[in-house]
């Protein structure tokens, strides 16, 4: 008999995330660097995919591409844009997934050209799941355009499409090559999308950083009546937070249960899916934070105060934390969640609370009466009905 053959190895990865204004104008010469930077004084090609979001509010954006392009020719061929329908329901089949594989394989990139997405993080994740399953895995360059985007989903390494009723059933760790946050681009946000994305910054401060969520707090009416520079440190430090985490959270590629960049998420998820998708990524998230904090309260993990100070937050900024649910049906709906997101994680439950204002909490089990109570507390606060 031959004795087993066994080998180790590692794969080192890195990537930047940049902050500029106005990337595409002709003098701005970060873009053309960060390609070069890969392939020095050689010519790459590139194929745009462009959400339609942010074509239609920026309607200049496809002809400035094609002129950067043109202008730095000598290190960019522009192959193509081509403009993508934007928001969650993007990610809920394959079509536009085999759109991107079809444009990539007729015209011809491979794995020493990029794919360069810009959009909100619906349609970063669903092109980013194309380039990672075509050529078994094609350069990508992000390029958020929303808040959320710009301070999480853009900055990890997760690329997904929806299946099977479930977020994110089908996807690949995958990381970009490189990040480029424009402030520019989050001048046309609408405001429901401009305050969605601050619950990602919350949620990393009350899981990792009290300091954070103190600034927030802080500067909660500065964020929601739209502060330039507030809004910048505050996508800037939870976008550090959060690349901190993968780098030296010792599971970059989540093999184990425990996901506290996943805090509020369980029911946010679901949330998520009974609205059609109607309720933005951020907006379910609030929601699903608050759910847990106020869970987290009920099990002496948090005080009183410390609750409400968190839910102020929230309103302040603009957030309604109340939840669609009036009826025991659509309660166990909600609920069973949690076993779906057990299921998403793998092997046990681990569902992240807090145990204070910046201090993660894991939970194995979850009482679901409590729960139910927590969720009939929260819609109280905001005079709705839950059974």
């Amino acid at each position: 008999m031959f004795r087993p053959i066994e080998q180790e190895f590692k794969v080192s990865y890195r990537y930047k995330l940049h902050s500029t204004e106005g990337l595409f104008d002709l003098e701005n010469q970060l873009f053309v660097s960060i390609v070069n930077e890969y392939k020095k004084n050689n010519r790459v090609k590139l194929l745009f995919v462009i959400d339609d979001g942010v074509a239609n509010a920026h309607i200049n954006l496809l002809t400035d591409i094609a002129a950067y392009c043109e202008k730095y020719n000598e290190y960019l061929i522009h192959t193509q844009s081509i403009v993508v329908k934007g928001g969650e329901r993007c990610k809920n089949s394959d079509d536009n997934v085999d759109g991107i594989l079809k444009a990539i394989n007729n015209n011809a990139i491979c794995r020493h050209s990029f794919v360069v997405v810009i959009g909100g993080g619906a349609v970063i994740d669903m092109v980013g799941y194309a380039s990672a399953i075509a050529h078994r895995g094609v350069k990508l360059i992000r390029i958020p355009t929303t808040v959320l985007s710009q301070n999480d989903s853009a900055v990890g390494v997760k690329n997904s499409i929806n299946a099977f009723g479930k977020k994110n059933f089908l996807g690949t760790f995958a990381p970009p090559y490189s990040i480029i946050n424009d402030s520019q681009f989050l001048s046309t946000l609408e405001q429901r999308d401009w305050i969605a994305g601050i619950a990602e910054a919350l949620k990393v401060a009350l899981i990792k950083d009290a300091d954070f969520f103190d600034y927030l707090e802080l500067h909660a009416d500065k964020l929601r009546e739209r502060d330039h520079e507030v809004m910048q440190y505050a996508i800037y430090k939870c976008a550090e937070i959060h690349m901190r985490h993968i780098s030296q959270g010792d599971d970059p590629f989540e093999s184990g249960s425990s996901r506290p960049l996943d805090f509020g998420h369980w029911a946010a998820h679901k949330l998520e899916h009974m609205t059609d998708y109607s309720l933005r990524h951020g907006e379910a998230v609030a929601k699903g934070i608050v759910l847990d904090i106020t869970y987290a309260y009920l099990v002496d993990l948090i005080s009183e105060t410390e609750l409400q100070r968190i839910i102020r937050v929230f309103k302040t900024i603009g957030f309604d934390i109340s939840f669609p649910i009036s009826t025991d049906e659509e309660m166990a709906h909600l609920l069973n969640g949690i076993e779906e997101f057990r299921e998403h994680l793998g092997g046990q439950l681990t569902i992240t609370l807090i145990s204070g204002i910046g201090k993660k909490h894991d939970v194995h089990k979850i009482d679901m009466s409590l729960m139910k109570k927590a969720l009939w507390k929260v819609n109280a606060t905001t005079n709705s009905n839950v059974h």
